[in-house]
Parts: C-alpha cells; structure tokens; sequence
C-alpha cells in the first residue's frame, strides 16, 4: 500500500489514564467498513499505550480518562466528577 496520507499516521500513539474503574477502549478497524477489533478495560489509575497502525484507524474511550496524544490532554467522560 502506498498511500502517503496512511503512512503519516502511522506510528502516532496515544496514551490513557483511568481516572476511574471500567474504563473501556475499543480499537475500530481502517478500511472500507468500520469494525471493532480489539477492546481493554482499565482500572483507576491503570496507563495503556495505544499505537494507530494499518488496522487500526480510531479509538474509542468510554469513561472518565486522560488522554495524551500529540497534540495535548484531553479528558474524556463526565468532567464534573473529575477533580
């Protein structure tokens, strides 16, 4: 495959802290239909390095986590119960 805008995100990565227990990943598949493919659960305070690669296109974070990508932290789920 020689697609060059493929190989930019290649290699990209992600990191999430649980800022509770349960919190959930769920890696979705790249291609012509959008599929899940692999999911983790995480406990409070627990970290998972997540790397984007030819299979996977998106995560999705379920619950109240920190994520640190590239371009800053972003907290996902409800705001309000996070210090």
């Amino acid at each position: 495959m020689e697609d060059a805008s493929l190989y930019s995100t290649l290699g990209d990565y992600i990191v999430v802290q649980a800022l509770e227990n349960g919190v959930t990943i769920i890696g979705l598949t790249r291609g012509k239909d959008t599929r899940f493919h692999h999911t983790e659960k995480l406990d409070k305070g627990e970290i998972y390095i997540a790397q984007f690669t030819e299979v996977t296109s998106a995560m999705k974070v379920r619950g109240n986590a920190r994520i640190y990508t590239k371009f800053g932290c972003i907290i996902s789920g409800n705001v309000e119960e996070i210090e």
